[in-house]
């Protein structure tokens, strides 16, 4: 397996070496001795998606289903990232982190999907249920970081690429996906960390960019990926899963540095993810939320970009001719 982060047995993050890592000591330390908020058992969503009949050229619709599971469509594709429809983000279905806020839509329920996007193997990112009903429903081609495609088609999922960082797939004349960078680490058991590889992804379709960071601490990749690619539409961030600091911070951003991350990558629009469904941290369930908003006032107006937290269910449209500014940021643009 040829890449410049990898050493022949692990992969590693850019300038960390294979020595860096979450250790499993440290992880026991934070299970044991820090304890995090409580959340409540269940949350209503108030949000029902109202997808498009159809979709133009030049336009996107994006629906956050739950979590990183993200619904983009563009004209003549319709795409979902790390899709997890199931109760709990384990392997087990009776204990693991148990979901607080239903998917804002069923499989079921989602137009017909030709692509999935998954950027790491972390069970919140990698659902095998629901990967396999989705292949059952619509046989979409998966597109998977380097090192993981062995696993989906183990599980019977026939369609899959694996890619490299600033590997490309083309998607005919207009469209075609390209997977960038992360700050992560991968593992499903105590034997397998770091055997696979974990990724963001640009997808560019008719003149526009989304970004979708997967799972990521904050670095210089950001800048570097804006720097590489050009202008960036819409960036698909995540907020959650950030404390303790000292624990989390290699791994997950907190809402600051996902806003840092945003100017970075110079999108015109940001929208906050990866929140609010799962209690996989020790933060509240409103912490992320309370962050984002001190964080975003603190910019200054010179600076201050379209960035808000996706509610569940809500959709989005984004067209080049018609520049979205979030309710939340209205104030600062009278």
């Amino acid at each position: 397996m040829l890449s410049d982060h990898y050493d022949g047995k692990s992969f590693f993050n850019p300038g960390e070496g294979s020595a860096k890592n979450i250790s499993l000591l440290n992880l026991i330390k934070w299970k044991v001795f820090d304890r995090g908020e409580s959340w409540p058992t269940y949350i209503e969503n108030k949000v029902k998606p109202t997808l498009p009949r159809s979709v133009q050229e030049g336009e996107v619709f994006i629906t956050l289903i739950n979590h990183a599971t993200e619904l983009i469509q563009l004209a003549d594709l319709n795409l979902l990232t790390d899709p997890i429809f199931s109760n709990r983000a384990s392997p087990f279905s009776w204990i693991g982190p148990k979901r607080v806020r239903a998917p804002a839509l069923t499989i079921s329920e989602l137009p017909k999907i030709d692509i999935i996007l998954l950027s790491h193997n972390h069970y919140d990112h990698m659902d095998i249920a629901s990967l396999k009903a989705i292949e059952a429903k619509d046989k979409p081609l998966f597109i998977v970081p380097l090192g993981n495609a062995a696993l989906l088609k183990k599980k019977e999922i026939a369609s899959v690429i694996e890619l490299d960082w600033w590997d490309e797939y083309p998607l005919g004349e207009k469209k075609r996906i390209l997977m960038t960078p992360a700050k992560h680490w991968s593992g499903r058991g105590l034997f397998d960390r770091r055997r696979s590889l974990w990724a963001s992804y640009l997808i560019f379709g008719d003149d526009l960019t989304i970004f979708f960071a997967g799972d990521s601490g904050y670095a210089d990749h950001f800048k570097e990926i804006q720097n590489r690619c050009g202008t960036i539409h819409v960036a698909l961030l995540p907020i959650g899963a950030c404390q303790p600091r000292w624990f989390m911070q290699e791994s997950h951003m907190d809402p600051s540095e996902a806003m840092q991350a945003f100017l970075d990558l110079k999108s015109d629009l940001g929208l906050g993810m990866h929140y609010d469904t799962f209690p996989l941290a020790n933060e509240s369930i409103s912490t992320c939320l309370d962050m984002l908003n001190a964080s975003i006032k603190q910019l200054p107006l010179s600076k201050m970009k379209s960035f808000e937290p996706q509610i569940s269910g809500k959709t989005i449209r984004y067209t080049k001719r018609s520049p979205i500014i979030p309710s939340n940021l209205r104030e600062y643009f009278k």
